[in-house]
């Protein structure tokens, strides 16, 4: 199937994400506060140092695995949309990620708006799609695509990027109130 998995994938990802998305601004309308936010910044700011941590810690070992290995051993039969739905929903990170930094965002956005929670889910899943397309590239090429040095290095810049956010997060908790 190559890229094409990709967009399908997606497709069964942002419904997941959906749900989620649908719960988050639907319950926050009736117990959202300053507070709250601030508490689930900090816990998502921990998860996400804690996050890049391990994805930092991991990268050596990971880039070393055969991707081509792999992916001949993927079995998708299930098709690339319903396979986007289980990975995602049955993905703990996922949703620790969604219960955490993840709700405290979209928290914010509904403070400033229902505009602003609308950009953030357009560019959102505009950067899930990419990730999904270049991953199934990736799998469909493997080496002939990225060598594992690369590979390394992108998990490295991805984990700082992660945990800089984190600490973002973490730091900037009590400008919340600011946005109210």
């Amino acid at each position: 199937m190559g890229w094409k998995a990709g967009p399908s994938v997606f497709i069964g990802h942002a419904m997941t994400e959906s749900t989620l998305f649908m719960l988050i601004v639907a319950g926050a309308s009736s117990f959202i506060g300053v507070n709250l936010i601030s508490y689930m910044a900090v816990i998502g700011g921990l998860v996400m140092v804690l996050f890049g941590f391990f994805m930092i810690k991991s990268a050596k070992e990971t880039s070393k695995k055969d991707i081509s290995a792999s992916a001949s051993k993927l079995d998708l039969s299930v098709g690339p949309l319903p396979a986007g739905i289980v990975t995602s929903a049955l993905n703990p990170m996922f949703l620790g990620w969604w219960l955490t930094a993840g709700s405290a965002i979209v928290l914010q956005q509904y403070l400033a708006g229902i505009f602003a929670v609308i950009a953030f889910i357009a560019g959102h899943w505009l950067a899930d799609l990419g990730f999904l397309v270049a991953v199934a590239s990736s799998f469909s090429r493997g080496k002939e695509l990225i060598s594992q040095r690369t590979h390394e290095r992108v998990l490295y810049l991805c984990g700082g990027f992660m945990a800089l956010f984190g600490l973002f997060f973490l730091l900037n908790y009590k400008n919340v109130s600011a946005m109210v």
